[in-house]
This record gives structure tokens, C-alpha cells and sequence, in this order.
């Protein structure tokens, strides 16, 4: 049978930015196998297959793979799956949910004029704050020293709303700009309590990035070795999250806007927000806009 698939750029308002996304509309009857190989074949940091929910009161189950491994949340996947959804979708809705492995994924739709020009997910898991890492591990992981890591907010972090991430700040918009992947480094922090990747951020915004209140880059094992993401939902969640848990005092709905992938030519916005009542987080979201690119058929050699 012919598949369909839509790609789309995530978490940006021009075409060849943020992130690359496929969307395979027509995955029913596909084997988890042949999943992993088609997002093989995409080679994009996600590809989501799109299924009927087992609940019908939801509106699909969303499977993510990276070229790798299946992952049980992820953010622009989700962000960009809704777009894609959404713009196809006769009869609009506000809201869509996902079955994930992960859990239910709420999915808000914006739209103007008619038209989807973002949307927005709910984290499906409370925030998790899991093992510390030294300064020194990050560093080396990302090839800068121990003083270039900042640890007055926070120590180096497992963290994640669904997906679990190293987080860590750097102190200077320079530090992240010559950071680079070294292998040999991963392969002695990582994994750790189920985080394979890096992600790491600054407060120090040039001018020029003013529109950015935190820059951030992350790394991650890709189907060729060590590779960079450009834009990371489910990171900045957790991220957003943690920083919401470290300010206790403070409820309402905290606002960030962060931006990623500047140093790799694929600039990405991510609009967070963290709602807070009597000093716990009630929910975490991010959201941005969205670029339809591509749109296709494959049949697969064996498929019916």
C-alpha cells in the first residue's frame, strides 16, 4: 500500500529552519522494525508514525523514533505532528490528544485566519529530577573545562517530563558556541538514569539574540556517532520545569522563550511556560510554529 508523509520545520516561522520533522499519516500495519528502518531512512533527529488511538476519545497514537531507538515522548515531534494533523483535519479542533508510551498528550491548536500557525503540547509527566553529574563529566562531554559550567543555580542534572535529559548551564554565550561532542566522554557519563543526551544553555544573551532569553545547544547519539539537535522540546520543557522547581516561592505562570540551533544554521524558537500554585508546578508546556516542507508516498517492498 502507498504510505503518506508530510515533513515539516519545527519550532520556526521560515522555511530550512528549526527542526526537521516526517510525519508517516499511514502507519497502521507497520511492524515496530520497519518503523526504526524508515526513520533510518529519513535520517531526521525524529520521524513520528501516526496510528488510530486505542481510546477513542483520543485522536491518535503517536509512536517516535529517533534513527536509533524509539523514544516514549519527544517535543517537536508532538508539535510538529499536531501541525500537520491539524491543518489536515475537516473539522478543526482546538485541542488534539496523543497515546504515547509515555502517556496522554495533550496538544493545543492555534490558529489564525483559518489557518494553523502553532501549537503548543503539555508535558504528559510531572518534572523528575534524577542523578547529579559533576561540572568535569559535562565539560569533558562537551568539550570545555569545569569553569565554563555554571553551578550556582544548579548543579548538572537528569531531568525530564517524559524523556529523560542531561542538563546543564554554561556560563557564556562564547562557551556554547565552541562547544563540541567528544565521544569518549559520553561513553563514561552516559547513559544515566535513562538520559543519552546533553543539554546545555546560557543565560548570557548577545543583543543581537535579544528576542531569546536562554540560548542552548544539545547533543545526542545519532545513527553516524555524536550529532547536534535543533531544537528540543522535550529538553526545554524539563528545563523550563527545572528551572519553575528552583524558584519555590514564586507561582503564576513562569514564561521563557529559548532559543536553539543558532550555531548550526537552523535557528529555532521554543516558547515555554510553567504553570505554579502554592509552590508546585501544575503543568509545563512549549510550543512554536511550524513550516510544512515535503509531502510524499512510499510503498515498502514487502508491504501489502
Amino acid at each position: 500500500m502507498q504510505r503518506r508523509y508530510i515533513t515539516v520545520d519545527v519550532f520556526t516561522d521560515r522555511a530550512f529552519g528549526g527542526n526537521q520533522l516526517a510525519v508517516v499519516l499511514d502507519a497502521g500495519g507497520l511492524s515496530t522494525a520497519q518503523m526504526q528502518a524508515i526513520a533510518t531512512e529519513f535520517n531526521y533527529s525524529e520521524t513520528t508514525f501516526v496510528l488510530p488511538p486505542r481510546d477513542k476519545a483520543n485522536d491518535a497514537e503517536v509512536r517516535i523514533f529517533t534513527p536509533v531507538r524509539e523514544l516514549p515522548f519527544a517535543g517537536h515531534p508532538n508539535v510538529g505532528t499536531a501541525f500537520v494533523l491539524a491543518s489536515l483535519a475537516r473539522e478543526p479542533k482546538s485541542r488534539l490528544l496523543f497515546e504515547e508510551k509515555a502517556g496522554l498528550v495533550p496538544v493545543d491548536i492555534v490558529r489564525e485566519q483559518g489557518r494553523v500557525v502553532s501549537t503548543e503540547l503539555t508535558a504528559p509527566q510531572p518534572l523528575s529530577r534524577l542523578a547529579q553529574c559533576s561540572a568535569e563529566e559535562v565539560a569533558a562531554c562537551i568539550s570545555l573545562t569545569a569553569d565554563d559550567i555554571k553551578t550556582d543555580h544548579h548543579a548538572p542534572q537528569v531531568v525530564g517530563v517524559g524523556t529523560p535529559f542531561v542538563v546543564a548551564e554554561v556560563r557564556s554565550r562564547e562557551a556554547v558556541r565552541r562547544a563540541r561532542p567528544d565521544a569518549a566522554a559520553f561513553g563514561r557519563m552516559l547513559p544515566r538514569d535513562g538520559a543519552f543526551s546533553v543539554y546545555f544553555y546560557t543565560r548570557d544573551v548577545p543583543a543581537a539574540e535579544a528576542s531569546c532569553e536562554r540560548q542552548a545547544r544539545m547533543f545526542f547519539p545519532g545513527a553516524s556517532g555524536l550529532i547536534e539537535d535543533p531544537a528540543t522540546g522535550s529538553a526545554t520543557i524539563a528545563a523550563a520545569a527545572l528551572f519553575a522547581d528552583l524558584d519555590p516561592a514564586r507561582d503564576g505562570e513562569l514564561k521563557l522563550t529559548i532559543g536553539q540551533g543558532f550555531d548550526m544554521g537552523r535557528p529555532s524558537i521554543l516558547l515555554t511556560r510553567v504553570r505554579k500554585r502554592d509552590g508546585k508546578i501544575v503543568s509545563a508546556h512549549v510550543g512554536g510554529s511550524c513550516v510544512q516542507m515535503m509531502a510524499g508516498t512510499f510503498r515498502l517492498a514487502r508491504d501489502s
